[in-house]
């Protein structure tokens, strides 16, 4: 059976770098890799709106550009020798937001992993997340996407850290794809609890003993940290362990509503170096 994977593209560092990454990731599957551009008009959506019409100068442009980007992509690919007998590339241009593009391509192709960098060509240096990554990871709810940062190291996880308060009961399908990928690259998972209460109540012990068995079969062990805020705790742990992903259930308006899109963003250092798989509550509906 071969995996569907959708690698958004805008032709950055940044974006190369984490299709290498989902390259080796999945050295051992069969792939294929649909490598996405949308383009729209550069100045503004209203321009977008008034001169994007098939035909029109400014479409055929964009269009060709996105095309010709494309097609250096595939080329890159063969030169540097990435190329892999279990991997199929197909490129896809469209014009379209970037965000709607993703969401039709992951119906039509049945894509089951997203793999973006954090930020595009305009992304500010100061900035941890782009635009582009939030809104895939809030909007997108329908497929997990791993976003990983200019400066991760390309190789396969062995330690994927899952943060959790263990206050909301998980459905094992919600875990899929961690299970998998731990599985996929002989990954061990490390599940870190932050302290905010000093004893769990019942419902916090029923939750720890349904991760016991959903991720038997799997290299696991739980871990506890306190006295600190949970950004801080997660940065100190990865950085201490060396840890080299982490793993979130995006729980919409709860988990990533503050995470991403609050000032607090900012202090997520962890983020910079290893890259983040963003998962989703299958409790919301979408």
């Amino acid at each position: 059976m071969r995996r569907n994977i959708l690698l958004p593209t805008d032709f950055s560092k940044n974006a190369w770098h984490a299709l290498r990454y989902a390259l080796e990731l999945y050295q051992k599957d069969h792939c294929n890799f649909y490598i996405l551009n949308a383009f729209s008009a550069k100045n503004n959506i209203l321009e977008s709106f008034i001169s994007m019409e098939p035909g029109s100068e400014m479409y055929e442009t964009e269009r060709l550009d996105s095309e010709n980007g494309l097609a250096k992509v595939l080329d890159v690919i063969s030169l540097n020798e990435y190329e892999n007998a279990k991997h199929s590339f197909k490129t896809i241009s469209t014009c379209n937001s970037v965000v709607q593009a993703i969401q039709n391509i992951v119906e039509e192709k049945g894509i089951e992993m997203i793999v973006m960098g954090t930020k595009g060509k305009t992304g500010s240096r100061k900035k941890i997340f782009g635009t582009v990554s939030i809104d895939v990871m809030e909007k997108v709810r329908h497929c997990p996407v791993i976003v990983v940062p200019e400066i991760a190291n390309i190789a396969l996880p062995k330690e994927i850290v899952f943060p959790t308060g263990y206050k909301t009961p998980f459905k094992r399908r919600e875990l899929n794809h961690l299970i998998d990928l731990a599985r996929t690259c002989n990954a061990s998972i490390r599940v870190l609890h932050v302290f905010t209460h000093k004893k769990f109540n019942k419902e916090q012990h029923n939750n720890k003993k349904k991760l016991e068995a959903y991720f038997e079969g799997v290299r696991f062990s739980f871990h506890t940290l306190s006295h600190m805020n949970i950004f801080t705790a997660i940065n100190c742990f990865v950085q201490s362990r060396n840890s080299d992903m982490v793993a979130f259930i995006n729980k919409k308006h709860l988990l990533f509503g503050s995470l991403l899109t609050h000032p607090l963003v900012k202090e997520i250092g962890y983020n910079t170096k290893v890259p983040l798989l963003a998962m989703h509550d299958l409790r919301n509906k979408y």
